[in-house]
């Protein structure tokens, strides 16, 4: 008689073990939201494994957490994919958005960026950008370069007065690439003392004139004919 009323003691337990297994794998709506692209999942507490290449996202309320199985972590974690299962981890508290642990993209309010790092205040040589939340490096000036020609309406010759310019690069410090962040320039006034191609400049004109009107005053003096009085 014992053998008999152990095996359908065996039985019932098992037929109400059923539906309780039965209720883990299938597809819930309770607290626990979709099950979707899980493979172990629960009313009570949402997924608990997804599938590959799905992350795993646990949403705790209280004392009580729900899995959820997402293609992409949500803003405020990153995921992070093991043996066994990927997992969404919390970014850290001063992170909006964050690439690693280590790496934030975007800060919270009243913290700036600055190398994957969100900090109070911007640390010195960078300033704070208020539009951006980032800590942008301040810029370096350069040696000034040589003056360029003197030019006057764009000519590099004539008898006038011109500008030259020169400039120096503002350069972004410590960076590798070749952003520049303001350009400076400065111009002066300057003679032009070289004549143009077929023109004359104005003192060779002057001095071509006074010559002339020499050579003038000389004709002039051989050509006096005028009587002289007699001698006595």
């Amino acid at each position: 008689m014992r053998v008999p009323l152990c095996l359908l003691l065996l039985v019932a337990h098992t037929t109400d073990m059923l539906p309780l297994n039965r209720r883990k794998k299938q597809v819930g709506t309770g607290l626990g939201g979709n099950c979707t692209g899980c493979v172990i999942c629960s009313e009570e507490n949402g997924c608990s494994t997804c599938q590959q290449r799905l992350f795993l996202f646990i949403r705790r309320e209280g004392i009580r957490q729900y899995g959820k199985c997402v293609h992409d972590c949500p803003p405020g974690y990153f995921g992070v994919r093991g043996q066994e299962v990927n997992r969404c981890k919390k970014c850290g508290a001063t992170c909006e958005s964050c690439f690693s642990q280590d790496f934030c993209i975007q800060c919270k309010r009243r913290f700036y960026l600055y190398k994957g790092k969100c900090l109070p205040t911007c640390p010195l040589g960078t300033a704070a950008q208020q539009s951006t939340r980032e800590c942008q490096e301040e810029c370096e000036l350069s040696l000034w370069g040589s003056w360029s020609p003197c030019t006057h309406n764009g000519r590099t010759c004539g008898s006038a007065w011109g500008l030259e310019t020169r400039v120096r690069e503002a350069g972004r410090a410590g960076q590798e690439e070749a952003a520049t962040c303001q350009v400076l320039s400065e111009s002066r006034k300057c003679p032009i003392r070289r004549p143009c191609p077929g023109e004359r400049n104005p003192s060779q004109k002057k001095g071509r004139r006074d010559r002339r009107l020499r050579k003038d005053r000389k004709m002039d003096r051989k050509l006096d004919v005028r009587p002289r009085p007699p001698q006595a």
